[in-house]
């Protein structure tokens, strides 16, 4: 991979929530949300990240755009180094990333239009007259799938797939180079959720967009990703082109989590994989592998050592003892 193909690259990011305690608050621990995540996101192609609730990995989409400030870590963005930015440098850079957010009704302001909603990017970023960004707004309402008119309207006066193509709207509306998608079909009921897919393939076509698409669901990942990566307790276990991770995946929890997907034939007879125990908690996450108190395969090797990221051949990335025996 060259320079000039990677649009984003994440090393080693983590990000940690100080817990305060006893009569003076002092600091007597640490959530460790995100802990050494590294990945590589290419112009125009959608990376997935999936994982359990908790997993870290809507904290991994709002550490790239500095929404949450990361602890530690590199951001390079088209090769700028985010985490350097401060002030109107890091407003400059968020016209060129945008986020859509999961819950389409508590990222819009219920006391703004829709219309309002949309123009707001483009008054914080000074983009066009007042009637040049009325214009915009009314293109970018047509482009998601909604009438000039819908511009009027309050947010509650539309149903939840409406509201995520305002937040699409939106995001679009500063013509960015990157979307992080943070699980932006998971409230929506499945016959929308097709719908709002495919309206987020066609732009990608059609303004040569790049996502970060994050989402638990694996069936909708698979659909829409070039690539996925898969998250447990804060760290990327396993990275992947889609086909070779669905159909070789290499990490025992990623295994895991694909035995349990449905799959539309009623006559499959296939084994599922049954974790054991909970996931830890990321304020006192196990020493060495943070998947070896629920790994049916766990070495002695494992409870003591973190195991590497390593590429296991054409850029299957897995984190796991087992792999390196």
């Amino acid at each position: 991979m060259t320079a000039v193909e990677t649009l984003l690259e994440v090393k080693h990011l983590k990000k940690y929530y100080p817990i305060h305690g006893g009569v003076f608050g002092r600091k007597i621990g640490e959530v460790k949300a995100v802990d050494d995540v590294s990945f590589t996101v290419r112009k125009g192609e959608t990376l997935g990240i999936v994982g359990e609730s908790g997993c870290g990995k809507s904290t991994t989409g709002r550490s790239i755009l500095r929404l949450e400030e990361p602890t530690a870590g590199s951001i390079r963005f088209a090769d700028e180094e985010l985490t350097n930015l401060s002030g109107e440098n890091m407003r400059r850079m968020r016209r060129e990333i945008q986020m859509v957010f999961q819950d389409p009704f508590a990222s819009l302001n219920p006391r703004r239009t829709a219309g309002a909603a949309i123009i707001e990017p483009l008054e914080v970023h000074g983009l066009g007259n007042r009637q040049e960004r009325r214009d915009k707004m009314k293109e970018l309402l047509s482009v998601v799938g909604l009438d000039s008119y819908h511009g009027e309207r309050y947010p509650h006066q539309f149903s939840g797939g409406q509201r995520q193509r305002i937040g699409i709207a939106r995001a679009l509306a500063v013509q960015p180079k990157l979307i992080v998608a943070d699980e932006p079909v998971s409230a929506l009921d499945v016959s929308i959720q097709s719908q709002v897919l495919n309206l987020m393939e066609d732009l990608q076509d059609q303004f040569n967009l790049t996502y970060v698409f994050i989402a638990h669901d694996l069936s909708v990942v698979r659909h829409i990703s070039d690539r996925v990566g898969v998250m447990y307790l804060g760290g990327m276990v396993e990275l992947a082109d889609r086909d070779e991770l669905y159909d070789h995946p290499l990490h025992p929890y990623t295994q895991a989590l694909l035995s349990a997907v449905p799959v539309p034939d009623p006559t499959a007879n296939r084994e599922r994989i049954i974790l054991s125990g909970d996931v830890p908690s990321p304020a006192d996450p196990p020493q060495g592998c943070t998947f070896h108190t629920r790994c049916p395969h766990v070495m002695d090797v494992c409870r003591e050592v973190r195991p590497s990221f390593n590429n296991y051949g054409g850029n299957h990335f897995a984190a796991c003892h087992l792999l390196e025996k």
